[in-house]
């Protein structure tokens, strides 16, 4: 029997529902073709004839092997060296200065910063080169200071992530030569980050839909271009989740499409170098 590929409303039903319980995107009703396109290779590779019974194959599937694999089509992982600039800008000018005359003055011994779904790794390398240029200009302050934490939803994209290697197309997106002559490597046809930047990163699986507590308090945390993926309840929930793991005084990321003041007053939003940014509010 030929597989149906076509999406009935009750299949896009079922299957937006699991998805959003099991990451917290939210598909709305002109997302169908998401599900049609991206599942039904899935579906055809699990021997299944419809959508409605590869939903049924997936809730019963005890290894979640389908749920990974469900998880990894439709989630987006578009990502590059730098993105918006801003934010690095900031983490060198203004929060690395800052940061580091409290480790001068013996106020802190480390600093912790979390960058959340990192896809493939070009945000966590950027922040980390960001921290070694900082060094650079900097000779008195030890990048060994700081801890960086990334995380993905996504084994796929933490296993790219963590090998650290890249091709033409994606090595030039947002990386100038300078940066790539001096924190990558060629290997073959694809480039290779240095250990001096991949030493700085530990990657875990995480799903922001879950609890993260147990990650501990953080100084900084990039949670960039996600949110607007999730429901307006589930914002809600990660944010004041994020303020609770931020140290008092701690900074936040957000996309530059993510505006937060509809779903939090936790934080107060500063600007620099053409840039937002939010710092967590004293909650004494």
């Amino acid at each position: 029997m030929p597989a149906k590929t076509q999406v009935s409303e009750e299949e896009f039903r079922l299957l937006r529902d699991y998805i959003e319980k099991h990451t917290g995107i939210a598909l709305s009703e002109d997302k169908v073709y998401l599900v049609e396109t991206r599942l039904t290779p899935i579906m055809v590779e699990a021997g299944c004839d419809s959508l409605l019974q590869f939903y049924q194959l997936a809730v019963l599937d005890s290894t979640h092997r389908l749920r990974n694999k469900i998880i990894e089509a439709i989630t987006t992982n578009e990502t590059f060296w730098f993105r918006d600039n801003y934010p690095f800008t900031i983490l060198d000018e203004v929060l690395l200065r800052q940061l580091a005359n409290e480790i001068r003055n013996g106020k802190r011994t480390k600093i912790k910063i979390w960058c959340t779904a990192c896809s493939t790794g070009q945000e966590p390398y950027s922040i980390a080169m960001t921290i070694l240029e900082f060094a650079r200009r900097n000779p008195g302050f030890d990048p060994s200071r700081v801890d960086i934490l990334a995380t993905d939803i996504s084994p796929i994209m933490l296993f790219l992530a963590t090998a650290g290697r890249y091709d033409k197309l994606a090595i030039s997106r947002g990386l100038s030569d300078e940066m790539r002559q001096r924190y990558f490597e060629k290997s073959g046809h694809v480039w290779a980050i240095s250990d001096q930047v991949k030493k700085m990163i530990c990657y875990k699986k995480i799903n922001l839909t879950d609890s993260f507590q147990h990650l501990g308090r953080h100084d900084i945390i990039f949670c960039r271009n996600i949110l607007i993926y999730f429901s307006n309840e589930c914002k809600k929930i990660i944010l004041e989740r994020l303020a609770d793991l931020l140290r008092p005084g701690g900074y936040l990321f957000l996309g530059s499409s993510e505006p937060i003041i509809y779903y939090s007053r936790e934080y107060e939003m500063l600007r620099h170098a053409m840039g937002l940014y939010y710092q967590v509010k004293d909650k004494g």
